[in-house]
Formats: structure tokens, C-alpha cells, sequence
């Protein structure tokens, strides 16, 4: 495909504080755009990250006709820019925007608009130890159009923001049992927009207790555990690792599935299954579970040390050679080019 390219006349990155990175507060210099117009996608261009210019009728602001993505580059000790797992991430962007009725992006174009906004702004890959570039491609409806019915224009978009630790410790998660985020036939496995917004009250509220995240349940009787916020949830009971299936009320999330497959590599014994909060808070009180973490991109994993359920507050302790510490090192080496790749998930931007 033809990229128009225009670059900025001076980056912004000299302004940028690698010592405290936080997650996205730093923006990279461009950004790539495509249009979807007439069945076909077309005008692909890197400009200047810049502000977007929009009909107040557009559909996307009325009715959230929108999904995203979001993945990783990563610099190696050789200066290579690693991308890791962008196929799975373009097969998922694609089953979300099949749910929102939106139309698909080839997975040629996914891949390629990232690696001609990452040969423009390779400075802006990091690296420090445990930091890298946040990508976030994202299509909405154009439309500027009141009325339900699915657009005929959409935007592609792809920004990049730089990313450090996404939590600084490990977190505090509240067992949900009042509110839901998916039910069974909806967009609960969908990247969509309006999953996130429908999960920020009982987010906040449950923040506001001196906890980092929610730990939700299934809509119908709030018995067994889906997921958490950002992140997918496992526990270790017993010694052997435990995970909830996936169904269209869980986003099949590419940390996951990666830790799906690592398990065989690290010899750690791992069971898919329904997991009931029951389950949950007695293997607690009899010491059998040992460990409990989230995994996404954002985090990578985040180990879980505090659950709350029914006002009560059930602490987690680890030990050194936790089970998600031993995942969490295979991952990163694999990420940052350190271990070979033997699952083919990383590329190399040429």
C-alpha cells in the first residue's frame, strides 16, 4: 500500500522524561490514518499527531460505533524494534469490528500502518528496562449522521504513546456481585468502547474502598469469576493454575493466550475452567490458593495481593519463585529479543 508520509519539522521528544515514564502521558510525534469510503479502504497517510476534526453529528459520538487494539514494540540490545504478537491482534480487531457491525481491516493493512508509523518514529522505542511503546489502533464511524443504522464511512487510526510500569505494585481487586460488564449475546468479547465506559462507575466506586480493580462476575447470578478491568485473571490452587474460559462475555486476551502456551514450554501444570468465587475465598481461608494475578498488555501481569468480597478483605501472600514471576521473565525475554522466539509472535521493523 502507498503511504503518503508528512513529519513533523521538530520532535517533541527531547521533552520527554525517561525516568518517569507513567503510561501514555508521552504522545510519539506522528500518527497514521486511513479512511474507509465507497467498500474500500484508502487515503493512508502519516501526519503530525494532531487533534481530529469532527461533525458533531458523527455516529461514532452518538451511538459508539468503535473498537481498538493494543499492543507492544520493544527494544532490543541489538537497537531492533520488536512488535510483539500484531497477528493476533489484527484477528481480534477483526472479530470486533465483525460484532460492531464495522468493516474489516486486511490484516495486511493493520500490519503494515504500524510498521511504517514505527520506521518514522522508531526513536520514540525505549530503552530503558521494563518500558516500551504503547500502539493503539482504533476504527470509528465517520458518518456524520443521526439514526441507528451501521456507517458507511470509518477512520483507522494508529497513535503510539510511551509506556513504563502500568501498576506500581501489586493490586488490590474487589469481587463485583452487583454490577455486571458483559452478559451472554453481547460485546463482552469485543474491544469495543462501550465495554470500558459501562465498567467506569463500579470502578470508581470500588476505587474510592482502597481497591485498584474489579474482579467481575457472570451477569446472571454473579457465582463464578470472568475477568478483571484490563486484564485476564488466573489463580494458582493447589499448585496447579487455574484460568476462566473463554465465552463471548470474556475478551480473548493476547497475554493470555500467551501464557496459554507457555505453560507447556515452563513445565507449569495448567487447567481452563469455570472458577466460582466460592472456590475462591475458601481456597484462600484454607491456604491453597498461593497466588492470583491479572494479564494484559497494559500490565503484562500484575499480581494480585488483596481480594475483597462480602466486606471482608483476604490477603495473598508470595513467595520468591512465584508461578506469574517465572512467566512474567519467559515473556519479557521473549519480547525483548533475549530468548529465542519459538512461537513466531515477535517481528522485526526493517
Amino acid at each position: 500500500m502507498e503511504v503518503i508520509i508528512n513529519k513533523v519539522k521538530k520532535s517533541k521528544i527531547s521533552s520527554v522524561d525517561f525516568t518517569n515514564l507513567g503510561f501514555c502521558k508521552y504522545y510519539s510525534d506522528h500518527m497514521f490514518i486511513a479512511e474507509y469510503e465507497e467498500g474500500e479502504w484508502k487515503n493512508f497517510k502519516i501526519t503530525p499527531f494532531q487533534d481530529l476534526k469532527l461533525s458533531p453529528a458523527c455516529a461514532t459520538l452518538h451511538y459508539g460505533q468503535t473498537i481498538f487494539e493494543g499492543l507492544k514494540a520493544y527494544k532490543s540490545s541489538k537497537d531492533e524494534i520488536l512488535i510483539f504478537r500484531a497477528k493476533k491482534n489484527a484477528e481480534r480487531f477483526n472479530k470486533s469490528a465483525q460484532r460492531m457491525c464495522m468493516p474489516e481491516l486486511p490484516e495486511n493493512i493493520f500490519t503494515n500502518s504500524i510498521n511504517e508509523l514505527l520506521r518514522v518514529d522508531k526513536n520514540w522505542v525505549p530503552k530503558q528496562d521494563n518500558s516500551s511503546l504503547y500502539i493503539r489502533p482504533l476504527m470509528f464511524a465517520k458518518d456524520p449522521y443521526i439514526g441507528i443504522k451501521p456507517a458507511d464511512k470509518y477512520i483507522y487510526l494508529v497513535i503510539c504513546g510511551l509506556a513504563g510500569g502500568y501498576y506500581s505494585e501489586p493490586v488490590n481487586v474487589k469481587i463485583e456481585k452487583k454490577f455486571t460488564r458483559a452478559i451472554a449475546g453481547g460485546v463482552g468479547y469485543a474491544k469495543t468502547a462501550a465495554n470500558y465506559a459501562a465498567a467506569l462507575y463500579p470502578a470508581v466506586k470500588s476505587q474510592s474502598e482502597g481497591y485498584h480493580q474489579l474482579i467481575w462476575t457472570d451477569g446472571k447470578k454473579h457465582e463464578y469469576v470472568e475477568e478483571s478491568g484490563t486484564m485476564n485473571l488466573f489463580f494458582v490452587i493447589d499448585g496447579k493454575l487455574l484460568t476462566p474460559p473463554l465465552g463471548d462475555t470474556v475478551l480473548d486476551g493476547v497475554t493470555r493466550d500467551s501464557i496459554i502456551s507457555l505453560c507447556k514450554n515452563l513445565n507449569i501444570d495448567l487447567e481452563v475452567r469455570k472458577i466460582s468465587v466460592e472456590e475462591i475465598i475458601l481456597s484462600i481461608k484454607n491456604g491453597q490458593l498461593t497466588e492470583a494475578f491479572g494479564a494484559g498488555t497494559a500490565a503484562t501481569i500484575a499480581p494480585i495481593k488483596m481480594i475483597g468480597y462480602d466486606s471482608k478483605k483476604y490477603k495473598i501472600s508470595y513467595g520468591e519463585n512465584s508461578i506469574s514471576q517465572k512467566i512474567l521473565s519467559k515473556l519479557n525475554k521473549i519480547k525483548y529479543g533475549i530468548d529465542k522466539d519459538i512461537f513466531n509472535w515477535v517481528h522485526k521493523i526493517k
